[in-house]
């Protein structure tokens, strides 16, 4: 009796063992591989020539429900008011400082009260590159739009998001307790997940990922460890004088919040119109094959590709500006 059960107390050690050793190695895995930023992407650089910040309004701050401090800027509506808002969402690493400016502020010069919200972990608000849990950036999204609702209680809003930006918003579309606080959403050039047929490899040079990290974090996840969740497992290829202005990494769990839960899995669950605009020249992104790739899973889905546009171009050149500034100014009261 005394044997069996010496023998069960050693088979249990050596078994305790096997798992305190595979994660040590899971550990030792994601520290030893380095997080290397890829070089510059030139595109994204020349995409801010020819702004005029001058018309960049303050950056404003409002108080997220953990007590942060969360920036956005406010463009109230120029020239004949639509009666409509928008809230724009930045891609990765930007804010609502950086080259979208141009876009959200043709979008107000339409007559559209606008909001550019500098998502927690970038610009103004929290600690870059970096967020408390997978999840905070809907709780801060539901508590920017009661801020907004505080001077604009009624205003029918529609949520725009480009590139990663555009992702977490298709999630925020097929989000139940928000799908509601929007009429439409747009997305421009949309990141749709990590296996969409529109992904170029490595989004053309713009991200690199701590492969090995990342499959050690998941692996720790699945064994019911949550642990080093900010560590980061993400790096862009911005210049490297830019910190002032744009966020270089993401921790794991930015990385796993700032995004679509998968487009296969979000679209059905969207209730509300969605549309798409990307350009035909997007570096980052296979644009010819958004239409393909969303209306095979919501027919519904209106795919627009705008000839000689890449992918920052969208937020900066005249021509995209121009007709996505039109399209929110005219279809954001409810209407598809």
């Amino acid at each position: 009796m005394a044997i069996r059960l010496l023998r069960g107390v050693l088979n249990g050690l050596k078994w305790l063992l096997c798992a305190v050793g595979g994660v040590a190695l899971i550990l030792g895995a994601m520290i030893a591989t380095p997080l290397e930023r890829p070089p510059e992407m030139r595109s994204v650089l020349d995409s801010a020539k020819g702004i005029d910040w001058s018309t960049l309004p303050p950056l404003e701050r409002f108080q997220a429900r953990d007590g942060t401090w969360i920036g956005y800027r406010h463009y109230g509506p120029n020239g004949p008011e639509t009666g409509r808002g928008a809230i724009f969402i930045h891609g990765s690493s930007g804010s609502s400082g950086t080259v979208n400016h141009a876009l959200t502020h043709a979008i107000a010069a339409r007559g559209v009260e606008t909001w550019a919200l500098d998502v927690r972990g970038h610009g103004g608000s929290g600690t870059r590159g970096d967020i408390g849990y997978v999840g905070q950036l809907e709780d801060d999204l539901i508590d920017f739009v009661a801020h907004v609702r505080k001077s604009a209680p009624d205003l029918p809003l529609t949520l725009i998001g480009h590139s990663a930006g555009a992702g977490f918003s298709l999630c925020v579309a097929a989000t139940p307790i928000m799908q509601d606080m929007f009429v439409r959403t747009v997305l421009l050039a949309p990141y749709l997940g990590y296996d969409a047929p529109t992904n170029r490899p490595s989004n053309g040079g713009w991200v690199s990922a701590d492969i090995p990290r990342f499959l050690g974090l998941t692996a720790l996840r699945k064994l019911g460890i949550d642990c080093c969740a900010q560590l980061p497992v993400l790096a862009f290829a911005v210049p490297v004088n830019s910190a002032k202005y744009l966020t270089s990494t993401y921790s794991d769990r930015l990385m796993r919040n700032f995004a679509t839960r998968g487009y296969r899995l979000d679209l059905p669950a969207t209730t509300r119109p969605i549309t798409i605009i990307a350009g035909a020249d997007d570096e980052m992104m296979i644009s010819d094959k958004y239409a393909e790739a969303v209306q095979a899973i919501k027919p519904s889905v209106d795919v627009k590709i705008i000839d000689g546009v890449n992918h920052m171009g969208l937020v900066t050149n005249p021509k995209a500006i121009s007709v996505i500034a039109e399209d929110v100014a005219t279809r954001g009261a409810g209407q598809s």
